[in-house]
């Protein structure tokens, strides 16, 4: 087992990081920005460095101060959680050239996941569903991007090949806006993201956001763990997520989890991933890949008790998954909610200091949070500052659960959307499971 890393994060995921480690003997190294010093794991950790001042991108996106980090610790490897450098190619490499190795996929895995068309074409030839589409980025002949469009069917959608978040896209209806709706998604995305490829897909008009967890180890080994529902998101960032996914068969969840499974096999990945679909109609539809652990990881994890994170520490110390498919079994029903701090109705964000915390308890009732009395939220980061998580017999006993977690919960000094979740946990669509991704935005009139 690994001797020593570094949690390359923040938050209630470097918390939860943290808690893996402790259970498999591995000490953590914390590393903080100097707005993070009084971060919940950061006084927990073995060791803590500070890695620069606030913004991002002098701390937890500077490279070098994180693998320099590495280097004074004695450390063995390096986890990056989700989201800043987690994704990122250039840093996993620099860090296993550093001689450190990289608790995720390989770095040319990491590349041709992030790349979206290079992604479908390895899906494709992995028999792994995808949208109809462009097979491949669009060139300059705009007859043939006419032709394309008229063969997939309108509406469609042109995609930013390095795109991500809800970015780089653009919905196009008829003929006449394709050529300009091209130009101007290509523009946007080269200034984005400093890739201008651009590819086109058909646009389903009110699918669900269905998402499959994988995980593989270096010894080709790969199992699936399930499906999610994350529909109910507002602006493409998720709010609530659930386990298993709502009418989804049996042999539906078998059918593209063995395929997701397949799929890992055939590209050599290494490590815990998510294929992400978009379901309509009966149908799955690839449409990206998360080559890190995900924010809503447990709510599979109250479903079949295996320990995502762990399971990612093994993998990186070169052992085998410590279960097979055939172990792995569903039980109940789990929903997690997003604890942001922020105004229920503005959505804007509230930084400041917690005066009164107080979070439930009870049977099935699961709380990830790095909050405490007195901590001060920072301006500088996303607002998320947990989740909260039940788990019961069946869906209905899960919702009831979080509906009383959620009026159990006391968070004061700041504002939360508690208002907003309750809202939804309450509202009968999302009782009768029949959200899609346009469930929230037009509950809220967005």
């Amino acid at each position: 087992m690994l001797g020593k890393i570094v949690i390359a994060n923040r938050g209630e995921i470097a918390l939860r990081i943290l808690r893996a480690c402790r259970e498999l003997g591995i000490q953590a190294v914390a590393v903080h920005s100097d707005a993070d010093r009084d971060l919940k794991h950061v006084r927990l950790a073995d060791e803590s460095v500070c890695i620069g001042p606030p913004p991002s991108k002098d701390s937890y996106l500077n490279v070098p101060a994180i693998i320099s980090a590495a280097e004074v610790t004695d450390s063995v490897a390096i986890h990056p959680g989700y989201g800043f450098l987690s994704e990122n190619a250039d840093f996993a490499e620099r860090v296993m050239e550093s001689g450190f190795i990289f608790i995720g996929p390989k770095p040319e895995t990491i590349r041709i996941m992030g790349d979206k068309v290079a992604a479908i074409e390895a899906m494709k030839k992995a028999g792994v569903p995808c949208v109809p589409g462009s097979d491949g980025p669009l060139g300059d002949d705009k007859e043939e991007n006419l032709r394309i469009a008229k063969k997939i069917g309108y509406p469609i959608i042109i995609k930013a090949s390095g795109g991500g978040g809800g970015r780089g896209m653009r919905v196009v209806h008829t003929e006449a806006a394709l050529l300009s709706s091209i130009t101007m998604t290509q523009t946007e995305a080269g200034a984005a993201f400093g890739n201008s490829v651009v590819y086109m897909e058909k646009f389903l008009e009110n699918p669900r956001h269905i998402e499959f967890q994988v995980l593989a180890d270096k010894h080709g080994n790969a199992i699936h763990l399930g499906e999610r529902d994350c529909s109910t998101q507002r602006r493409h960032q998720k709010v609530v997520e659930e386990a298993p996914a709502p009418g989804i068969t049996p042999e539906q969840r078998a059918f593209m989890g063995e395929r997701c499974a397949k799929a890992c096999t055939d590209i050599g990945y290494e490590g815990a991933g998510t294929f992400e679909f978009l379901y309509e109609n009966g149908e799955f539809y690839f449409i990206e890949m998360n080559t890190r652990v995900q924010v809503e990881h447990p709510v599979t994890e109250m479903i079949t008790g295996v320990d995502i994170v762990k399971e990612q520490l093994r993998i990186a110390a070169g052992e085998t998954l410590s279960v097979s498919q055939d172990e792995i079994e569903f039980r109940g029903h789990a929903v997690e909610c997003r604890l942001n701090a922020e105004d229920s109705k503005t959505f804007l964000p509230s930084p400041g200091k917690i005066t009164n915390l107080h979070v439930p308890g009870g049977p099935g009732v699961r709380v990830e949070t790095h909050i405490y009395n007195g901590y001060v939220v920072p301006p500088y980061y996303d607002s998320m500052i947990g989740k909260l998580v039940t788990h019961g017999e069946d869906r209905e006993c899960a919702i009831a659960r979080m509906r009383t977690a959620l009026n159990e919960l006391v968070i004061e000094g700041i504002r939360c959307n508690t208002e907003l979740l309750q809202d939804i946990i309450s509202d009968s669509a999302f009782q009768a499971g029949s959200q899609n991704i346009h469930y929230l935005e037009k509950k809220l009139g967005l």
